[in-house]
């Protein structure tokens, strides 16, 4: 009997004890599971500078310059929130934040009509498919510039299409493109005719993501295409949606090229039709007032982040995913 106890008490001494080279493989597995040290970093650094040198750091000059005065031949004085409080007492500046939301407002019109278009353009058994998609892209990759010469000539007063087409029928079109609210829908109606493609793409995509199950379940259910449309593609669409509502708030925002090559800087109704952008570009390069430009660039700044946080926050409520 003793002799068994001993033999167990042996055993079991001999299962507590470390095996042998047990230290190396806990140090072998630490190892691995180690910090992979500066590698990473070192990837990511060019990008990261990147962002930093033509993002971040002329951001932040931005707002250091919004409280400064600039003189003809350089040189910076801090002036404290002057700049700003001439902002909000500047008439132009609200005009021209009416002005961007109108132009907006019409170019997210377009979200709806590509929904429409998009879906058209993805039935099954639609012949020459991709020759539309190109058709309708192939503004959106043109050049701004190139483009707004040739709406000139539409728009012109005399001998311009529209204007044509309405004599023939007895009416006296108007000067699109001089003429206040006018010109400003007009330069709208083509940011909506170059934005139509662009929106088509991504609404195509969010289409292929549409299980086809949910389409064959609705249609042994009776459901017909109209049905189908409300249901089932709007409501899953909903994501693409959401994010092209982003992107044209943003782009609406940013308009300038457009505008400038439309109507020019020297048509009588500019000073009524003009952008947020387009006042900046005015007061930083037209009357040299950097200080005060610099003010409008974090205005813009601040209409943009807070709409995108809006509608991110409003997106909970309408936005649904496919499961």
């Amino acid at each position: 009997m003793s002799e068994t106890i001993e033999r167990a008490g042996s055993g079991m001494q001999a299962a507590q004890a470390p095996a042998p080279g047990g230290g190396g493989a806990t140090r072998l597995a630490r190892k691995r599971h180690s910090p992979d040290g500066w590698w990473p970093a070192l990837f990511i650094l060019p990008l990261a500078a990147g962002i930093g040198l033509f993002y971040l750091w002329p951001l932040l000059q931005s707002v250091y310059y919004s409280f400064t005065e600039w003189g003809v031949f350089g040189g910076s004085t801090w002036t404290g929130v002057e700049n700003y409080v001439r902002l909000m007492q500047d008439p132009d500046v609200l005009r021209a934040i009416v002005n961007t939301l109108v132009y907006t407002g019409i170019l997210l019109v377009g979200i709806p009509i590509a929904v429409v278009f998009a879906a058209l353009l993805n039935r099954p058994g639609l012949r020459f498919a991709m020759i539309y998609r190109t058709c309708f892209f192939l503004p959106y990759i043109a050049m701004p510039t190139a483009i707004s010469m040739v709406w000139r000539i539409i728009y012109n007063n005399d001998y311009g299409v529209i204007n044509s087409t309405l004599r023939v029928v007895g009416i006296e079109g108007p000067a699109w493109i001089s003429t206040e609210w006018f010109s400003l829908v007009a330069v709208a109606i083509v940011g909506l005719w170059m934005s139509i493609g662009f929106n088509m793409i991504i609404l195509s995509a969010g289409l292929k993501g549409i299980p086809p199950e949910l389409y064959e379940a609705s249609a042994i259910d009776g459901a017909g295409k109209g049905r189908q449309f409300r249901s089932i593609t709007v409501p899953l669409l909903t994501p693409s949606i959401f994010f092209l509502s982003v992107m044209t708030f943003i782009a609406g925002f940013q308009l300038f090229d457009m505008l400038y090559a439309l109507l020019g800087p020297t048509n009588p109704v500019m000073p009524k039709t003009q952008s947020l952008v387009f006042l900046f570009y005015d007061a930083a390069f037209g009357a040299n007032e950097k200080g005060y430009a610099s003010a409008i660039g974090v205005l813009i700044l601040l209409i943009i982040g807070l709409f995108t946080l809006v509608q991110f926050r409003l997106q909970r409520r309408w936005v649904h995913y496919a499961d």
